[in-house]
């Protein structure tokens, strides 16, 4: 028995339908933009285990990544991993933390920095300790807000640029969070 003209029609109509989704659907989800779920506590408080995130993965072809801008990326031990830090030293920086301060030099032979403000970082969440790195071309230096609950570039060294996957750009879950750019945060002094 063959299905009737109508019947056939209504098929190619719903195939027709699928492959334009794909055709739209794929580029946006592999080139422009993929949904993630936060993992862990050194976002915390900016972002919680199980915030549900849209990352742009464009803009980066076409600029470059900005102090305080809260990233995702492969983390560079296991590139199967992505974390989420925010952005801290710039490439060609020297980054010097002393008893929890955040100093940044503008180059790599500064003797002075200056003190980064950071009211992301809640007191209770920071923590003592001291170093001091200086970036090459193109690397980051990337720290969790939670400070002490997270494995960053105090621990594994500077980011370097090809691990970068993109900005965090939406905030969908939770509902009370919604929000364009979250948590970034632009600082003035610099």
């Amino acid at each position: 028995m063959k299905d009737s003209p109508k019947e056939q029609n209504f098929f190619r109509e719903i195939l027709k339908a699928s492959l334009i989704a794909l055709i739209i659907v794929v580029p946006v989800r592999f080139f422009i933009a993929q949904p993630y779920i936060v993992a862990g506590a050194s976002m915390d408080t900016t972002f919680s285990d199980g915030h549900y995130i849209i990352v742009d993965q464009l803009t980066y072809r076409f600029e470059e990544p900005e102090r305080g801008d809260v990233i995702v990326f492969k983390y560079p031990k296991d590139p199967s991993k992505y974390f989420i830090k925010r952005i801290i030293g710039l490439p060609g920086e020297s980054v010097v933390i002393d008893k929890g301060a955040v100093l940044i030099g503008k180059n790599a032979t500064s003797t002075e920095g200056t003190l980064l403000p950071e009211p992301y970082v809640d007191e209770e969440r920071k923590t003592t300790e001291s170093l001091k790195r200086i970036l090459e071309d193109d690397e980051y230096f990337v720290l969790g807000d939670n400070r002490a609950a997270s494995s960053d570039s105090r621990v594994w060294g500077p980011l370097q640029e090809r691990f970068i996957v993109g900005r965090a750009v939406i905030r969908i879950l939770p509902i009370t969070g919604v929000g364009l750019f979250p948590g970034q945060y632009t600082f003035q002094s610099f």
